[in-house]
């Protein structure tokens, strides 16, 4: 799990830097671009996922501890609170970004401001490092809606819990991705508003 959970922080690690050069070369743009995010749904999903990671933690205990109940309900409140941050994110910030045009591609449409093609890597960034995130989140779900008939039927327990334990630091580290992802991309545009 630790050399896949490697591959993963390279993985975003580039996405990354891909934002942080295009942020030094285009700074103002990025600022613009960021301003068209609401960081109040950001805080939000914040929110979500950090509760997320508690149940998380609550689901990997009663995995130690035997208790397959505590186990099922811990990833089926981790499922639903998974679909609540993507639904928020599909309802109030992926499709408002469609129906103004400002999705990266040949309709996209910048009447702010500054270069629109400056803003559309902002954007282009934004939908792909999102993108990439709710996809793990996606794979993550699918996860656990097979764990949780073979946690109620004991799988696993106190003797045999490191496949659990496994899966939750995959899901830590989505949540801690957001962590990142959250002040990049919403709380940008705050800081010179």
């Amino acid at each position: 799990m630790w050399a896949f959970l490697v591959q993963e922080v390279m993985f975003f690690g580039g996405l990354f830097a891909a934002y942080v050069v295009y942020r030094t070369m285009y700074s103002h743009e990025f600022v613009l671009g960021s301003r068209e995010l609401d960081w109040r749904i950001g805080a939000i999903n914040t929110a979500v996922l950090l509760g997320s990671s508690f149940t998380m933690v609550v689901a990997v205990w009663a995995a130690q501890h035997g208790k397959r109940k505590l186990l099922a309900t811990g990833l089926a409140l981790t499922i639903l609170l998974g679909l609540v941050f993507i639904g928020v994110k599909w309802e109030f910030e992926y499709l408002p970004k469609w129906e103004h045009h400002l999705v990266p591609g040949p309709h996209f449409e910048w009447h702010g401001e500054s270069a629109g093609k400056a803003v559309q890597i902002f954007f282009s960034l934004y939908f792909g490092m999102t993108g990439m995130h709710a996809l793990h989140m996606v794979v993550g779900i699918v996860i656990m809606l097979f764990m949780i008939p073979m946690a109620l039927k004991g799988k696993w327990g106190p003797n045999n819990y490191n496949f659990v334990e496994g899966f939750g630091l995959y899901w830590h580290f989505v949540d801690i991705v957001w962590i990142f992802l959250f002040p990049f991309l919403y709380l940008i545009g705050l800081s010179t508003a």
